[in-house]
C-alpha cells in the first residue's frame, strides 16, 4: 500500500501519481525532453494534464520522439495525418503549432543553448516554492509572463503565461511540490527527474 504523503492532484491514479513522483517539478536540462515538454503543454491548453500523460507515448510516436529536426519538416500532408491519429489530440491548430516551435526551436539552437536559454529564465537553478495548500500555488508568474514574452520573440507560438508556468513546473524550473510532499526537497533528496 502506497502510504507517503503527496500532492493532491495525482489522486489514486497510478500513472498520475508516478508522473508526480519521479519527473514533475525535478530539474530537467535535456533538450529534447525539453521540446517534448513544450509541445506537450501546448497540447495540453483547456485540457486535463492527465488526458496528455495517457497520450504521451502515442505523442512520442507521432512526433518522431519529439527530434525537433524531424518534426520542423512536417508538411501539410502530415499535419491531414496527424489531425486523423486518435493516438494524439487531433487539434489542427495545436500540431500546427508544435511544427511552428520546432522550427522556432532550430532557430533558436542556431544561435544559443536552448536548454541554457530557457533556464536563464530562471538563473539557471530551480525556483523552490513553500506552499502548504495546492490553493496557493499560482497560474503563473512574473516569471512565466518574462518567458512567454521571449518565446514569442523567438518565433514561438501556444506558449501563453499559464501554458509557460506549467512548462517551468514540468521542467523544474520551478519546484511547486506541497511542503508536505515527500518529493519537496525540504523532506529529502532532490534531484534530477527520472524520464519514463
Amino acid at each position: 500500500m502506497d502510504r507517503v504523503t503527496r500532492c493532491p492532484w495525482p489522486g489514486n491514479d497510478g500513472l498520475y501519481q508516478a508522473y508526480h513522483d519521479l519527473e514533475w517539478g525535478r530539474p530537467c536540462w535535456d533538450e529534447r525532453s525539453l521540446f517534448e515538454l513544450l509541445v506537450l503543454e501546448g497540447a495540453q491548453a483547456g485540457l486535463s494534464w492527465l488526458t496528455i500523460l495517457r497520450r504521451r507515448e502515442g505523442y512520442r510516436a507521432a512526433f518522431c520522439r519529439f527530434d525537433p529536426e524531424a518534426v520542423a519538416r512536417f508538411d501539410e500532408r502530415k499535419v491531414d495525418e496527424l489531425a486523423a491519429d486518435p493516438r494524439i489530440i487531433r487539434n489542427r491548430r495545436k500540431i500546427e503549432a508544435a511544427i511552428t516551435n520546432a522550427r522556432a526551436w532550430l532557430a533558436l539552437r542556431d544561435r544559443v543553448d536552448p536548454a541554457a536559454w530557457l533556464w536563464e529564465t530562471v538563473g539557471g537553478s530551480p525556483v523552490i516554492n513553500r506552499y502548504d495548500r495546492q490553493e496557493q500555488v499560482p497560474a503563473q508568474t512574473d516569471l512565466s509572463r518574462f518567458l512567454s514574452r521571449r518565446l514569442k520573440e523567438a518565433g514561438f507560438v501556444f506558449v501563453g503565461p499559464t501554458i509557460c508556468y506549467a512548462f517551468m513546473q514540468s521542467s523544474g524550473m520551478v519546484c511547486d511540490h506541497l511542503t508536505s510532499c515527500f518529493c519537496h526537497p525540504d523532506n529529502g533528496p532532490f534531484g534530477p527527474r527520472k524520464n519514463s
